[in-house]
């Protein structure tokens, strides 16, 4: 956990409830999480954790480049630049991307008459509960929005079937220590 200060008010995303609210100038934060383009706060005088935009890097004395790496969407099928952006989307509170959490359950690719795409995602959430799961999602469809040539994206959560542990991938299985 790096200790910051914020350098000046900023909207944050509370965890995991989802609510917006804006930390102060001077608030004194624990990043605890920079990945997928976005960092995780630890913010002591308010009580938890907070989501901060990679955009606004800046109010933590960082880059946005800070906040992980993300793919350029250059190169390569569109299907694989598909699964290289979902795998910079993050639930806030676990390190590993919700590809290797096991929370994609299908993604399609289709053709538009305009010769663009469509991209429809089928995922789920760690927990029916989880408050941050429209904000993953949104993530998500944002992210699959900024890749050439989608002209629509549609991310649906779904709960059928019910995710399980076992769905980590080896990967995840290996950054979260369960191997």
């Amino acid at each position: 956990m790096e200790p910051v200060q914020i350098a000046r008010e900023v909207e944050a995303v509370q965890i995991p409830a989802g609510t917006k609210t804006t930390l102060e100038k001077g608030v004194e934060a624990y990043i605890t999480q920079a990945l997928g383009g976005t960092f995780t706060l630890q913010v002591p005088s308010h009580g938890g954790l907070f989501r901060i935009a990679g955009k606004d890097a800046d109010a933590l004395g960082k880059d946005p480049a800070d906040a992980g790496a993300m793919p350029t969407g250059a190169g390569g099928d569109l299907e694989s630049m598909i699964w290289e952006q979902l795998k910079t989307c993050f639930d806030p509170e676990i390190p590993v991307n919700i590809v290797d959490l096991g929370l994609v359950y299908g993604m399609e690719v289709k053709a538009q008459d305009d010769g663009t795409h469509k991209i429809e995602v089928k995922m789920t959430l760690t927990a029916q509960g989880c408050g941050m799961g429209a904000s993953i999602a949104y993530d998500a469809k944002n992210k699959l929005m900024a890749l050439p040539g989608v002209s629509e994206a549609d991310v649906d959560l779904v709960w059928d079937p019910p995710w399980t542990p076992q769905m980590i991938s080896p990967e995840g299985r290996e950054r979260l220590g369960l191997d």
